[in-house]
């Protein structure tokens, strides 16, 4: 038994899931580690299931960016039980959430804050690095964003996705009054409707692929939500800014074709390699900006839990089933069914209780 830094007692074994290989994964027991020198012990809460996670369980993942056998899991929420030499005991029994990108801390990128482009290379919890699918995650304690003693943790394991579209919102730099919009109905794209309603636009327009979202997306602040089949007349050509989450080349490019002359594109989807998405003639002919989104740097994490601690971000009712680790294979399939019932699926250490 090891003491954790609220003083509980912690068991020497654990479950921890793990994908040997694309279609291979198994719930195995393992040793509870302790924190080296500047690390945290955290006792996972929940960890959520995105498309990275479907990529790497199906093998799609590019190279480069997993490294099997891994325990995935790099969208999580949990409480400190343990610290390392040179972590400040008071982190121990703090609520938290952390980063997924393990910078070097020492390259010009990580110096401006781009962290997510740091020089040393791809890593990141859940991919290349052990994740959060397990009953407890070791990492580097600079990398845990502590929370509001009374946050939701269930909630709060939907921080990860907030902060890549905190990212994605501080890229677009919308100002009230402008035209915006959301392509995308998805997490990101509910979670990037709250950050632009928060700047007070004119207009918020949402597109889906149907209206399964329409309600939360209008009470979430939109002011007004179409189809991609149904976008009204005069909608394209007018917006400053837009959004888009979907992830496909499609929608990129429908995303490209609202904005007016000189707007701002921002990117948070990854389309499948080789499909025909954005037109670069039309892009430098409208000299349409385009940003992008991979991961999240540290301000824009800051940024994601400042308002969620606020209760400016609701992001419990995104959350559609909680399910144990043991269930992984049932929850890979909720993610990819394309059931608009199902919304965030996350997994709980020892059940949902």
């Amino acid at each position: 038994m090891t003491t954790g830094g609220d003083g509980a007692e912690v068991s020497g074994m654990e479950e921890a899931l793990v994908l040997d290989g694309p279609g291979s994964h198994r719930l195995a027991a393992r040793a509870v580690a302790d924190p080296g020198p500047g690390e945290a012990r955290v006792r996972v809460h929940a960890s959520g299931i995105c498309g990275s996670d479907r990529e790497i369980y199906q093998g799609n993942r590019p190279e480069g960016y997993v490294r099997y056998p891994v325990t995935p899991g790099h969208e999580w929420s949990g409480t400190v039980e343990a610290v390392g030499a040179g972590v400040p005991a008071s982190l121990g029994g703090r609520k938290v959430v952390g980063e997924g990108f393990r910078n070097c801390q020492v390259c010009d990128a990580c110096h401006a804050g781009d962290t997510t482009l740091c020089a040393a290379g791809y890593e990141e919890t859940g991919f290349t690095q052990p994740g959060a699918m397990a009953t407890t995650l070791t990492l580097p304690a600079r990398l845990l964003h502590p929370l509001a003693d009374d946050a939701d943790l269930t909630a709060a394991a939907l921080l990860e996705p907030a902060a890549c579209v905190a990212a994605a919102a501080l890229k677009a730099d919308a100002r009230p009054g402008q035209r915006v919009a959301v392509v995308g109905t998805g997490t990101l794209g509910m979670i990037a409707v709250q950050f632009l309603a928060a700047v007070s636009p004119a207009e918020l327009l949402v597109v889906g692929v149907s209206r399964d979202r329409e309600r939360m997306a209008l009470s979430f602040g939109a002011t007004s939500f179409h189809t991609r089949d149904a976008l009204p007349k005069g909608a394209a050509g007018t917006y400053d800014v837009v959004i888009e989450t979907a992830g496909s080349a499609a929608a990129a490019r429908e995303s490209a074709a609202l904005l007016r002359r000189g707007g701002r594109l921002v990117l948070t989807g990854i389309p499948a390699p080789g499909a025909d998405g954005l037109d670069p003639t039309d892009l430098v002919v409208r000299q349409i900006e385009v940003r992008t989104v991979f991961g999240a740097p540290p301000a824009a994490w800051a940024h994601a839990v400042r308002v969620f601690d606020a209760g400016l971000l609701s992001l419990l009712p995104l959350v559609t089933h909680e399910l144990p680790l043991a269930d992984f294979g049932a929850a890979i399939e909720l993610v990819g069914g394309a059931d608009p019932k199902v919304g965030k699926v996350l997994l709980r250490p020892g059940g949902t209780s």
